[in-house]
């Protein structure tokens, strides 16, 4: 038998990250860790060091992610995508819990990423899972901006001036550039697609302790050479619709569709050559592939192999998110 007769549809243990401005959503919402802590984020699928996804289903069950792709990396990430990473997973899915407003920050792109921290840059982007009144982000800036008026700003202490700040609902999608100044607001639950990077220039932390009472760094410095002060178009309109492929955010580095199903939907995907995750914001679902079989609820995420090309989607009701590299 052959590696890609006994692949299958992969699921993970989340690793949840207790934050200081997390929340209980992702306990109460999607049963992630216990009602414990303030959980800000849920890892669901991951390859960065320190945090390797572990299996949690099947005959791979115990097995982590970094493993998989050592014995099976072409046929789980696809030939063309496997020429490129290797045994580096590209992309990491997390569920992102914000009880209250998240520092200001952005994210250096590859080439600066590189040089400073030999690591990808962080390009990613956001879906608006659940939303309180009133919640809202900070993405770019509300006036034209240059390096020399950000600093005078700095020196002032009146940053939060100038931040762009807008409102969301569910459903509402933004692409996250490298050097885009944002901040998630509190009492926004969401799902976040990024490059695999853990690296962040925080601008502006609301003059407030972490949760072991210190407080947390700024990289003032580091984000100068970073801030893109360009408009970064962050939103984007897509046209919503059931039982078919909705593309609603495109990069270099993911490619995402929102499937919203009321029905069975078949999918072929032998084109992509890249494996597909799915993660699952509304409803569940049974993903049928020729020899396997896996639900998908509400607040899980699924790695369907790239050697799995068709797969059967059976629901009633099902939001999905499907995520590859184009």
């Amino acid at each position: 038998m052959n590696s890609e007769n006994h692949l299958y549809p992969l699921k993970f243990i989340p690793i949840v990250k207790p934050k200081v401005w997390g929340g209980e959503k992702l306990s109460k919402v999607f049963g992630k860790g216990n009602s414990e802590g303030n959980i800000g984020e849920s890892w669901e699928l991951s390859g960065v060091k320190g945090n390797i996804s572990i299996v949690s289903n099947g005959k791979f069950k115990g097995t982590n992610l970094k493993e998989l792709l050592e014995q099976h990396g072409p046929s789980i990430l696809g030939k063309r995508v496997f020429e490129t990473y290797n045994t580096e997973f590209p992309l990491l899915f997390k569920f992102i819990d914000a009880k209250e407003d998240l520092s200001v920050q952005l994210h250096p792109d590859d080439t600066l990423a590189a040089e400073r921290h030999n690591s990808f840059g962080k390009t990613e982007m956001w879906y608006i899972v659940d939303t309180d009144p009133q919640a809202r982000l900070i993405v770019g800036f509300n006036r034209p901006m240059d390096e020399e008026s950000y600093k005078k700003v700095l020196s002032e202490g009146n940053i939060t001036d100038i931040l762009q700040i807008e409102d969301i609902t569910p459903g509402d999608v933004y692409f996250i550039a490298p050097g885009t100044v944002h901040a998630i607001g509190g009492g926004t639950l969401l799902a976040e697609i990024q490059q695999t990077s853990d690296i962040t220039y925080r601008i502006y932390d609301w003059d407030r302790p972490d949760v072991d009472g210190k407080m947390r760094e700024l990289h003032t410095d580091l984000a100068l050479k970073a801030i893109n002060y360009r408009d970064p178009n962050a939103r984007m309109d897509y046209d919503d619709a059931e039982n078919q492929v909705v593309n609603i955010c495109t990069s270099d580095y993911f490619k995402t569709n929102k499937l919203n199903l009321t029905r069975a939907f078949e999918r072929e995907t032998a084109e992509i050559d890249s494996f597909r995750v799915y993660m699952c914001i509304e409803g569940d679902a049974q993903l049928q592939t020729e020899y396997h079989s896996e639900v998908i609820k509400k607040g899980e995420t699924i790695l369907i192999p790239a050697c799995i090309d068709k797969i059967l989607i059976k629901t009633n009701s099902a939001t999905l998110l499907e995520v590859y590299i184009p």
